[in-house]
This record gives structure tokens, C-alpha cells and sequence, in this order.
């Protein structure tokens, strides 16, 4: 068909020469509406006609440029077509298709006729005849994103057979969207309605895209765009779109020559296009690719970059990663191909990439692989410049860029290492090794200032010994054990920031180019501080710090990178018992992980009962699942059959190697073992299988765990083969081999079974179990053992006949432990030549047999073991005058036995005790005076046991002696202090000892113990035992403290509790040598007070306090002063603030929330009017409650002339910072006070303003970091601003900074 022909159907005769001007005064922008008729005629025409016509025109083409035919323009004009409305009535069409109630046919016809412009643009003369339109020529190119439907990848209408091409069928409103899915899930709807599609209906469209596309490549083959730069960036976003339009199918090649008939998806002919646009024909090869490699920056980022504002996030779906894999591909293929021109704006490229990535984890795993991938390109030298960018970048201000550069290099991590010789830059080289990445970019962020920056470093160290890389692995071992490096703490470590043009939040103020950012250099530690500072992490406030920092430690340890020491074990066992609940699971996990990796390893072995045994009783049950599912993996699954020619495997020989340790070494943890075993019992783990197995190891050499896991199971056990266990019996009793731990479990085996035996073996046993006791040989808990199993043979169901057993047997014991001591006590010289053991023996023997047998525990008997607590004559006689008349001393004889004896004999009368009510109210002074003159350790520490057990079963008898109990929280002795503590909080736990007269006090002594292990351990039983259960405790004693640590005593109503002057004197903190003892006590306290509680406490120092020394009732003398002085710096505290006005909304200071939802910006809002509401009342009550008695107070003291002036005035300081414009109003009842005030304010203001400008100043050019010393300085003055812990001094110190300033900058 000739062309003429083809262009029958667009009615060219017939359109009126106004319309066609109109339509070009319009400049293409609106679509001018044609006379009816006409529009009717082009509305009929079909994709055939276009698709004929495009032929033609393509042909005639072709043949134009062999020169086989006349020019197309010569052939139109002779057959007086007028191209002017051939390019108007072509952008009807192509403006129809744009409106988004446009039907199928409408946009078919709107993308082939736009397809034609194209054609006819890109044929040689367009210009010259005026086809070319910029307007037109953009429409044109960017039509695809209005007609192809925007909900076509969303749910469609089910019946695919019915078309939209039925008008006034329409469906219910849409949201919109696009086919990239964005993250946003607050998209509008559309208040227009949209069309239904057919997949019949999208195939039509989707081959005129394909055409519109070919077009367009066939248009920048032959048209050059190079004056036109706005074109050239208008096609390189439309290309950039359409990489999304559809999926390709099979891997996409970009080495092959293109092939534009060959290419069958959109996105492969987007690809050619921006391939084509970085042609010399349309522009400056390197602008080129600079806009290209803009474009695919955030398709890399998975980001929607619309022309203005900011970014928004994709779904990273399958459709979306493949994208982006394309493009990375690409990017490479462009790289290669134009290795230098590419090479400076792939550098570009990389730094966007680091800088606009987000937080979100998946995105940032995504993007380093991106950044690996292309620095795979680069030669060494520009590798190393890129590391150097990276090493400023990982030191910037923005949280999320520190956090990247620790993702980035993990990536490079994994990359082959290049070597020094390759970079042709010599200054460059030192950033080629992996050690550089580890010690200078991942290992720096060990002490960032996020916790997030913090933890993901540290779990990111723990993954570097898993490379493969041995110089990695190398790089990581001289971190922790190289030496003679120059240590830095962590307060001298200073960041790099981004200069200010760069930190700003929006991203439409980015221009694609290099990312310059301001460095300073920082100081490596040696290898004892980074082990230190690791330990430290591991004990970190912030969960993800400790968590990250657990399983750093663990592959230190599993890679012997650092040594396998109890110090080092110790602290994973102790992260197994964590406040928080991810934290120990996580403890569980690294602790199990380690045992696998060293299972022969007995310090391991003993880590990890540690960490995982006490784990059994935790109180969060899904930890308590998670330490019996790893005691069940490694100890009962792993108990097989025995057999003495079988070799144990590694993972058998290690439950038996830990169930020794159990039995020696860790018999301290046989109390959680046990309680894993209830919990077993209830679920019927304990077969049959298993008890025949164990009883098979116990002819084995580590019959010692088989008799502890059947003395823990035997009980559960329905079925036994009671003759194997009598037969061990047997063998025990004739054996001098057996230890007196497994004799215990031998023992506790047939107290389990005895009601299973017949009589006459019942007698058997019990015959050997007492000769066995009365030869006194054996140790004191086989003894204990015995007892116990003598007396499950002895029971029965008639209470009577047990208790005739029980007096029979355990009677006979005491008489002959009674006819002993008699032997040593009572004769002249029976004491001479004393066997101590046997002496122990005998007692530890007589008291436990008295337990069972009181009715045969005589007058006598008692007397005889109280004899054993009284001291040497001699040293009774010094201490005569410090004890109480009323102690009935007189009684008992007065001997020299050993320490050890008495230490035992205590623990037998109060075995005695228990049975014997009123031998308590006679014991009970000997133990208090035993408490006060004592001087025997273990003597003392026996009385404090006794004494508290006592307290549960005579709780009345026993309350009026607790002073005494606690007394010893001051014992010079720290092992009793530590018991005394342990004994105290478990009566207070079970509520048989109440918070009466003076414990409470005694107890916060404790938190200031010279041993740092009890003071923690007070503080442990304080918040996580006793505070849970009267959360109100600390605020209720709170006055009281200040009163009694200070031993003031003049309030009417204040520490009036009774105590003697012994007591008063121990527990004394008064003075300032005891200062910062007390202030550790008021922190510790206001630490975990709630805002209601600091709120009502400020109010009630007023009234009992303030208002006291205001209204002249308590004196102002030496004492007074002292009292007031601590008030005003305890209410200068800043954990006396309240948190809701202290804490910023929003995220932590000097992090920028990168991302935002509504969840937390609904907070942030909370918090803000939180914190407005409880700021206005706190004003209101400083106003009506605080200001007239400061103004009272200070007039007197004024008068007196009294140091505490100081101390009021920093209070006002620290108080009315955040009211400094309004001093006058509040104190407008003291005009000189708001004055001094005011002056005061503005000094310090001006002086932490200087402080701050020094910090930013430069000593060195384009260093902006102080020194060290400056910094402590600096840190210092704030402490002291914001604390207030002594005389406001603010003057002094600073000008003492400046002084040091001045002094360095005339040095340098």
C-alpha cells in the first residue's frame, strides 16, 4: 500500500486549517475538541490502519536513507498533505490516550499514533518541515506511564472476557499506585474511577508500549539530543520507569551487541536506550553517564524518586530485587566498557549509594551488596580512594551512615584482598588490606555513640572469623593480642562529622556528585584495653550492645584468638542470668555454641553448667524451656548402653565429663540440677531404657555421674532392678575407694527404693548403716546421707511404729555422740590431745540424729553442747566489761576447744533448738553476745544462720534480736556480711522479718561496702527481690536517710528508732569524709523512683525539711547546716528530675530518626504534651510551695552568715534553667535574689557558650576536635552544671579551661 493510502484514515482533507492552529497556538498542552463528525470518523480507526501506516512509513524510511526513493517530506508535499495537521491531528490522539478515563481503543491508538510522531521525527528533514515540537516530542516519549493501567499488577475484574470497551461500566475507586508497590501504606484513594481491564485489553496495550519503546531507540539512533539536555534527562527517567514495566524472562545479557529485533521486553529495550543516551551524539559522554547512573542510583536504592521531594521506599519484592540486579549488571557493563570516563562517576555513584541508604536492615543488606558488586569494577587504586571516602564516611554524624559503613565492609570483607603493589598511588596502598577495614573502619565503631552502631560492629567482628580470609582472621587476632600500641579510653575517642551542607534531611538538596566529608584521625587501643573494653560491652546498659557483644566474645573464645580463662568464661555464664530476656537466651545460645566447638575443655564445660543450670529456675519460662532443652540434648539423650571395649564417642564422653564436674567441682549447682529433674519427672521422661543404661555406667570409671543421675531419677521410676542396686550396695560397704559424694548418691538410690524391699533387707541394710555410723569415719554429708536413708527405711504408714524406729536407732546415735562429748568436756583433761575431726563428727552427728529423735535429747546432752560455745576463761575475763549484765555466763564451764569445734557446736544447738521452744529463749542471748564480743569467723557466721533459720519457726521469739541479725551488715568480716545479707533478704522475701526500726537503713549501708561484690549484690536483692514486692519502699524512707545518715537527731519526728551507741557509731555515715557515701545511696534511691514518687518527695522535703530550718524549729548550728547542705545538692541531683521532662521526645540525642512511622510520631506527640502538662504543674508547685521558703531560707542564712548560701544558690542555678525568663516573675518577692539570680544564670550561660565554641575552634588547621583534656574539662563542667554535687564553682573551673586554652594556642 502506497503511503498516501495509509494516511487515508486520519481524514487529513477534512480537518479545518482553524483547528489545526489552534492546536498548535495550544502547544500540544490541551487536547482542542474537533467537530463531531470528524471525531466519530477518527474514532473508528483500528490498530490495523496505525500499524499500516507505521509500515510505510518505516519502509519508506529505509529506503530514503539507501537514497532507493524520493524523500518522504517531497512525497507529502506533492500530494498537498499538509504535515502540520498530520503532527496535529497525531496529537489528538496521543492526548486522548492520556486521560485516565480513556478507554482500551482510545489509549491503543494514543501510543501508535505517538509511535508514528517518533518515526517521523527520527526520519532526516523533521526539522527543517517543523515536525519537531519539544512539548509533543515529551508527551510522547513519557505516554506508556498514562496508558498502561496503573492497577494493572493489583487484583483484576475475574471475567476476563468482558472489555472496558463498553462505556459506563466502571468499578469502584482504586487506590493509587504504581507497579513498584511503595512502602507507604497511607496511600490515597483515587477520587476518580478507573477502568477495568481484560488481559485481552493489557496485551493490546502492552504491544503498542512495545512499539512506542522501539520508536523511541529507533529515534535516538538517528536524532542527535545533544543541544537539547532537558530531552536527553526527560528519556532517562522514562527509561529508568520502564526497567519496571514487565518481568524478563531468563538471565539478561548486556556484553552481546544490542539487537533491537531481537529484544523482546520493555525492560531489555529500556537498558539499549539508556545505553544509547550515553552516546557522544546526545551530549558529553561523562554528563551522560552521570544522569544515567543518577537514574539507576535509585532503582540500586529500590527508592521511588519522583522530580521533586523525597524518596519513598519499595516493597523489595521478587520483581523489584531483579530490577535492581539488572541494574547493577548494567552499571558494570557500562563501567567496562568505559573504564575511564565511567570510573570517577561510579565513585559518585557508590558515595550516593552510602549516603542515601536508609535504616531499615533489609534495604541496607541490599544496598552493601550493591556497593560490593560495583567496587568489584574499580582498579586498586580507584578501590583504595573509595575505602579512604568509606573510612570519613564511617565517622559521620548520621547514625544510619556509621551503621551502613559496617555493613559495607563485611561485603568487601568477603572480596579477594588486593595487594599494596597493585595501587598505583603509594598514599593510597595502606587502604587496600582487609586489616585496614577491621582495625580502622568495623572495629572503631566498638565505641560509637549509638548502642545500635555499637552492637551490630561488635556482631559483625564476631562473623569476621567465619571468612574464609586468613588475613582477616590475622587482622582480628592483633586486635587482642598484639601489644605495645598507644591505649585510648573511651572518652578521648572523637568523630568525624559531615559538614553542614551534606547532614541536612531532605534529599532533593543532593546533587549527584562527589560526597566531599571532613575527617579527624583517631588512636587504636592495645590489646588488653580492646579485651577490656569488649568485657565491658558485654555489661552494657543497652540490650543489642550485650547481645552483639556475647557473640563477639563467643568467637573470640571458639577461634583462641583470646585465651579460654575463667575471667573470661565467667562473664558469659553471668550474661545467663541478664535482666533482660533476650539477652540471656542469647547467653544460653553462645554458651551452647561454644561447648560444641571445645567439648574436651573443662574450664568450657564448667562455664556452661554455670550459665545453664541456674537457668532452670528462671523466672521467664521460656528461658527455663531453653536451658532443660540443652541439659536434655547434652546429658540424658546422650546415655547409651555401656561397654567396656567400646570407645565413647566426643559427644558421650562430654556428658560424662560434665556430670563429673557435677559431682566435684559444681556440687554448689545440685539444687538447680535437681529442680531440672521435677520438672523431667512430670513428664515422664525417664524411661525405662534409661535407668538400665545408667545402672550399666556404674561399673564404668565415671560411675559417679551414673549414681547422680539415678539418685535424681530412681524416685520417678515406676520399675527397677532393685538387685543391681543392692549388688553396688554391697560392693560400697566393703569398698574404701568410693567418694563421699557418690556415696551420697548411693545412699539417696536406697532411701528412693526402700519401700520397694522386703523386710529382712530392710534389717540388713540397716544393720550395716549403723556400724557404719558409729565408727565416725565417714565425711559429714555422708553422715547427713545415712541419716536420711536410715529413716526411709524406718517409715511406714504407722506414725507411731516410724517414730519407735526413729528412737530406737537415731537414739542410740545420740547416746553414744553424748557419752563422746561427755568424755572431752566433763573430765579434767579430756579436752588434751583432742581429735578435732572426731570431735566434729560427733556433733555434726548428734544434731542431725536429734532431728528425728527429740524425745531422747536430754537436759544433759544440751548442756554438754553448750559448753562447747563458751570461750577460754581468760579471754572471757577481757571482754567482761562490753558484755550485757543480764547474759547468763556463769552456766557453762569455760573451755579451750578449737574455732572449728565451736563453729560446729553452734550448728548442733540450733538442730536442738528447733525441736525445743524454750531452749530458744535460753540460747538466744548467747548467740546476740556471740554476735557482738565474737572472735571467731566461723563461729559468728554459723550464729547468723542459726539465728535466721530460728526466725522462721519462732518468728515472735526471734523478731526482737534481728538488730543484732542485722548488725553484722557492718561485720569487719565481709564473708558474714555477705551471709548476714543473703539470710536477711530471704526472711524479708517470705515476710517473716518486716522493715521495722532501723533494717531499712542498714541495708543501704550495704550498697556502699568496701567489697564491690556485696554491694552488688545488695543492690541485685534490693530492686529485682524486694523492691517487686513493696514498690513504694524506697520512697517511704527516703526523708528518714537523710536524717540517719547524717545521725541527725533533733527532729521531732525523724530517727527516733532505738539503737545502741555501738550501732549508732557502725553504722554512721555523717561527715564529709562519708559524703560521697551517702550521695551514692540518695542516687541509687532516686534512680528507681517513678515521677509520682520524686514529685511528692520534692514536696515533702519542703514541708519536713525546708520548712523546718525556714520556721527556725531546728536550729542552724554545725549539724543543721549539714543537713540543709546535703537537701540543696540532693534536690540539685538530676535523678531527682522528672523523667517525663528530662527525656527528649522522640529519638536518643545526636540521631536523627530516619525513618518515621506513625506508631512513634503519635508517641513523640504523647510525650510532648506529657511533658507540657507535668512541666506546668512542677511550676506550679516550685511557685507556691519552694519559692517563699528559698526566699525565707535565704535571708537567714544571710543573717547567719552561713555557708549553705552556696549550696541554695547552685540549687537555683540548676533549678531555673529551664525558667531563666522568668526569675523575676518568680521571685518577685526578692528582687535582690531575682537579680543575683539572673546575673548568675547569664555568667553561666555565657560560659558553657565559650566552653562549646571552644570545642568547634581549630588548633590545627581542619582538626575541630579538642584535645583530651579539654574534653574532660568540658565533661566535667557539665556534670558540675547539671549536678551540682558541691559549691556551685562554675567561675573557677572554667576559667581555668580558658586559662589552658590560652596557654596551648601561644605553645602552638
Amino acid at each position: 500500500m502506497s503511503l498516501i493510502s495509509a494516511l487515508q484514515f486520519l481524514r487529513l482533507n477534512e480537518i479545518p486549517e482553524a483547528w489545526v492552529d489552534a492546536v498548535w497556538d495550544l502547544e500540544f498542552t490541551e487536547r482542542e475538541p474537533l467537530d463531531d463528525t470528524i471525531e466519530d470518523e477518527l474514532a473508528v480507526s483500528g490498530d490495523k490502519a496505525f500499524r499500516t501506516l507505521y509500515q510505510c512509513l518505516l519502509a519508506h524510511a529505509a529506503d530514503q536513507q539507501d537514497g532507493a526513493s524520493q524523500s518522504i517530506w517531497a512525497i507529502l508535499g506533492e500530494n498537498e498533505v499538509s504535515i502540520k495537521s498530520l503532527v496535529a491531528v497525531l496529537s489528538f490522539f496521543v492526548l486522548a490516550g492520556k486521560a485516565k478515563t480513556a478507554n482500551v481503543q482510545q489509549r491503543v491508538s494514543s501510543l501508535h499514533a505517538a509511535s508514528l510522531y517518533l518515526l517521523l521525527l527520527g526520519i532526516p528533514g523533521s526539522i527543517a518541515t517543523k515536525v519537531f515540537h519539544e512539548v509533543l516530542l515529551d508527551t510522547c516519549s513519557d505516554l506508556t506511564s498514562y496508558c498502561w493501567p496503573q492497577d494493572s499488577g493489583k487484583k483484576r475484574k475475574k471475567d476476563g472476557l468482558k472489555s472496558s470497551q463498553a462505556d459506563g461500566k466502571r468499578s469502584k475507586p482504586q487506590r493509587k499506585g504504581t507497579s513498584e508497590m511503595e512502602v507507604d501504606e497511607s496511600e490515597e484513594e483515587e477520587e476518580e474511577e478507573e477502568l477495568h481491564f481484560s488481559a485481552q485489553d493489557l496485551v493490546k496495550i502492552r504491544n503498542a508500549v512495545v512499539l512506542l519503546v522501539q520508536s523511541l531507540i529507533q529515534l535516538l539512533q538517528t536524532f542527535p539530543l545533544k543541544d537539547r539536555p532537558q530531552s536527553v534527562g526527560n528519556f532517562t527517567q522514562i527509561f529508568s520507569k520502564l526497567l519496571y514495566f514487565e518481568p524478563v524472562i531468563g538471565e539478561m545479557t548486556f556484553a552481546a551487541p544490542w539487537d533491537i529485533t531481537k529484544l523482546r521486553s520493555v525492560p531489555e529495550m529500556a537498558f539499549y536506550g539508556l545505553q544509547l543516551l550515553c552516546s557522544p551524539k546526545h551530549g558529553d559522554k561523562k554528563e551522560s553517564l552521570q544522569r544515567v547512573f543518577h537514574r539507576l542510583l535509585y532503582v540500586i536504592l529500590m527508592m521511588n524518586k519522583a522530580n521533586k521531594g523525597k524518596p519513598s521506599l519499595l516493597v523489595p519484592s521478587q520483581a523489584i530485587l531483579s530490577t535492581r540486579d539488572q541494574a547493577i549488571r548494567f552499571v558494570c557493563h557500562l563501567v567496562e566498557q568505559q573504564k575511564e570516563l565511567a570510573l570517577p562517576v561510579l565513585q559518585i555513584l557508590l558515595q550516593h549509594i552510602c549516603f542515601q541508604m536508609v535504616e531499615k536492615s533489609e534495604f541496607r543488606s541490599y544496598g552493601s551488596q550493591a556497593v560490593g558488586m560495583l567496587t568489584s569494577q574499580m582498579e586498586s587504586t580507584d578501590y583504595a580512594s573509595f575505602i579512604k571516602w568509606l573510612f570519613i564516611f564511617s565517622r559521620s554524624s548520621k547514625m544510619v551512615c556509621r551503621l551502613f559503613s559496617v555493613d559495607v565492609v563485611m561485603v568487601l570483607l568477603e572480596q579477594p584482598e588486593r595487594r599494596p603493589e597493585e595501587c598505583q598511588d603509594p598514599e593510597l596502598s595502606c587502604f587496600l588490606p582487609h586489616k585496614f577495614l577491621i582495625q580502622n573502619l568495623l572495629f572503631a565503631r566498638r565505641m560509637d555513640d549509638s548502642p545500635t552502631v555499637q552492637g551490630h560492629a561488635l556482631a559483625c567482628l564476631a562473623k569476621c572469623l567465619e571468612l574464609p580470609s586468613l588475613n582477616v582472621t590475622w587482622a582480628v587476632h592483633n586486635l587482642f593480642s598484639a601489644t605495645g600500641t598507644q591505649t585510648v579510653f573511651e572518652g578521648e575517642i572523637t568523630e568525624g562529622s559531615l559538614s553542614s551542607q551534606q547532614t541536612q534531611k531532605t534529599y532533593r538538596t543532593l546533587p549527584f556528585r562527589t560526597v566531599e566529608i571532613s575527617s579527624t584521625d583517631g588512636s587504636d587501643c592495645d590489646a588488653k584495653e580492646n579485651l577490656a573494653l569488649l568485657l565491658r560491652r558485654v555489661k552494657d546498659s543497652k540490650t543489642n550492645v550485650r547481645k552483639s557483644a556475647l557473640q563477639t566474645l563467643v568467637g573470640l573464645l571458639k577461634h583462641n584468638v583470646i585465651t579460654l580463662s575463667w575471667e573470661n568464661l565467667a562473664t558469659l555464664s553471668e550474661r545467663c542470668r541478664d535482666p533482660a530476656l533476650s539477652v540471656k537466651k542469647k547467653a544460653l545460645q553462645c554458651i551452647g555454641e561454644l561447648l560444641a566447638a571445645k567439648p574436651e575443655c573443662s574450664v568450657v564445660q564448667k562455664a556452661w553448667l554455670q550459665g545453664v543450670l541456674p537457668a532452670v529456675v528462671d523466672s521467664e519460662n521460656s528461658v527455663q524451656d531453653k536451658a532443660l532443652e540443652a541439659l536434655d540434648q547434652v546429658l540424658l539423650s546422650q546415655v547409651k548402653p555401656y561397654s567396656a571395649s567400646r570407645h565413647l564417642d566426643a559427644s558421650r564422653r562430654l556428658t560424662w565429663d560434665l556430670l563429673g564436674l557435677l559431682c566435684n567441682e559444681c556440687r554448689n549447682l545440685s539444687r538447680y540440677f535437681s529442680r531440672a529433674f521435677t520438672i523431667w519427672s512430670k513428664q515422664n521422661k525417664f524411661t525405662q531404657t534409661l535407668i538400665t543404661n545408667l545402672i550399666s555406667h556404674t561399673e564404668a570409671n565415671h560411675a559417679a555421674g551414673a549414681w547422680l543421675l539415678l539418685s535424681k531419677v530412681v524416685s520417678s521410676s515406676p520399675r527397677l532392678p532393685y538387685g543391681k542396686i543392692l549388688d553396688a550396695w554391697d560392693s560400697m560397704v566393703g569398698s574404701k575407694d568410693v567418694t563421699a559424694t557418690t556415696c551420697c548418691h548411693i545412699l539417696c538410690v536406697m532411701g528412693d527404693i526402700a519401700v520397694h524391699l522386703n523386710e529382712d533387707t530392710k534389717d540388713r541394710i540397716v544393720v550395716d548403716l549403723m556400724s557404719w555410723l558409729k565408727t565416725f569415719t565417714l565425711s559429714l554429708e555422708v553422715i547427713c546421707a545415712a541419716v536420711e536413708t536410715l529413716y526411709q527405711l524406718g517409715r511406714s504408714e504407722d506414725v507411731k511404729q516410724t517414730q519407735a524406729f526413729l528412737n530406737q536407732h537415731c537414739g542410740e546415735l545420740v547416746s553414744v555422740c553424748e557419752a563422746y562429748l561427755a568424755g572431752i568436756i566433763l573430765r579434767e583433761k579430756g579436752a588434751q590431745n583432742l581429735n578435732e575431726e572426731l570431735m566434729v563428727k560427733h556433733l555434726h552427728t548428734l544434731g542431725v540424729a536429734s532431728l528425728h529423735c527429740p524425745a531422747k535429747v536430754g537436759k544433759r546432752t544440751v548442756l554438754l553442747v553448750e559448753s562447747v560455745l563458751t570461750t577460754h576463761s581468760d579471754k572471757l575475763a577481757e571482754c567482761q566489761e562490753e558484755l550485757p549484765a543480764s547474759l547468763p555466763l556463769s552456766q557453762f564451764k569455760a573451755n579451750s576447744l578449737p574455732s572449728k569445734v565451736r563453729a560446729h557446736g553452734v550448728i548442733t544447738l540450733g538442730k536442738l533448738c528447733l525441736q525445743h521452744e524454750e531452749l530458744v529463749q535460753k540460747c538466744l542471748p548467747v548467740f546476740a553476745r556471740e554476735l557482738e564480743v565474737g572472735t571467731e569467723v566461723a563461729v559468728r557466721n554459723n550464729v547468723v544462720v542459726i539465728m535466721c533459720d530460728l526466725c522462721v519457726r519462732y518468728t515472735n521469739i526471734v523478731d526482737h534480736y534481728i538488730p543484732n541479725i542485722s548488725a553484722c551488715l557492718r561485720d569487719s568480716e565481709a564473708v558474714i556480711r555477705e551471709q548476714t545479707l543473703i539470710m536477711l533478704t530471704n526472711l524479708l522475701q517470705e515476710e517473716f522479718v518486716k522493715w521495722k526500726g532501723s533494717l531499712f537503713f542498714r541495708f543501704m549501708v550495704a550498697l556502699v561496702d568496701p567489697v564491690p561484690a556485696i554491694a552488688s549484690l545488695c543492690e541485685y536483692c534490693l530492686l529485682h527481690l524486694l523492691l517487686k514486692k513493696n514498690p513504694e519502699m524506697f520512697s517511704q524512707h527516703f526523708i528518714e536517710c537523710i536524717f540517719h545518715f547524717s545521725s541527725y537527731n533533733k527532729h521531732k519526728s525523724y530517727n527516733k528508732f532505738p539503737q545502741s551507741e555501738r550501732e549508732k557509731v557502725q553504722f554512721s555515715l555523717k561527715g564529709a569524709q562519708h559524703r560521697e557515701k551517702r550521695f551514692r545511696i540518695y542516687r541509687f534511691l532516686l534512680e528507681h523512683f517513678t515521677d509520682a514518687q520524686r514529685f511528692n518527695i520534692t514536696v515533702k522535703i519542703n514541708q519536713t525539711i525546708l520548712a523546718c530550718f525556714a520556721d527556725e524549729e531546728l536550729p542552724l548550728d554545725a549539724d543543721g547546716a549539714e543537713i540543709l547542705s546535703d537537701t540543696f545538692n540532693i534536690l540539685s541531683l538530676k535523678e531527682m528530675k522528672l523523667q517525663a521532662i528530662s527525656t527528649p521526645a522522640g529519638s536518643a540525642a545526636g540521631e536523627e530518626p530516619e525513618e518515621e512511622n506513625m506508631t512513634t510520631m503519635a508517641k513523640a506527640v504523647l510525650q510532648v504534651a506529657q511533658k507540657k502538662v507535668v512541666s506546668q504543674v512542677q511550676k506550679k508547685a516550685f511557685i507556691e510551695n519552694t519559692v517563699p521558703l528559698i526566699i525565707g531560707l535565704k535571708s537567714l542564712l544571710e543573717e547567719k552568715r552561713s555557708l549553705v548560701l552556696g549550696d541554695l544558690m547552685a540549687y537555683l542555678q540548676v533549678t531555673m534553667q529551664e525558667y531563666r525568663n522568668e526569675v523575676k516573675e518568680f521571685f518577685s518577692g526578692d528582687e535582690q535574689l531575682a537579680a543575683e539570680l539572673e546575673f548568675a544564670l547569664k555568667t553561666a550561660a555565657k560560659e558553657i557558650k565559650m566552653v562549646e565554641q571552644m570545642d568547634n575552634c581549630s588548633l590545627t588547621g581542619d582538626a575541630r576536635t579538642p584535645t583530651a583534656q579539654v574534653r574532660n574539662l568540658r565533661i566535667y563542667n557539665e556534670h558540675k552544671v547539671l549536678d551540682t554535687e558541691c559549691n556551685f564553682k562554675i567561675n573557677l573551673y572554667t576559667n581555668t579551661i580558658s586559662a589552658k586554652w590560652k596557654a596551648q594556642c601561644s605553645t602552638s
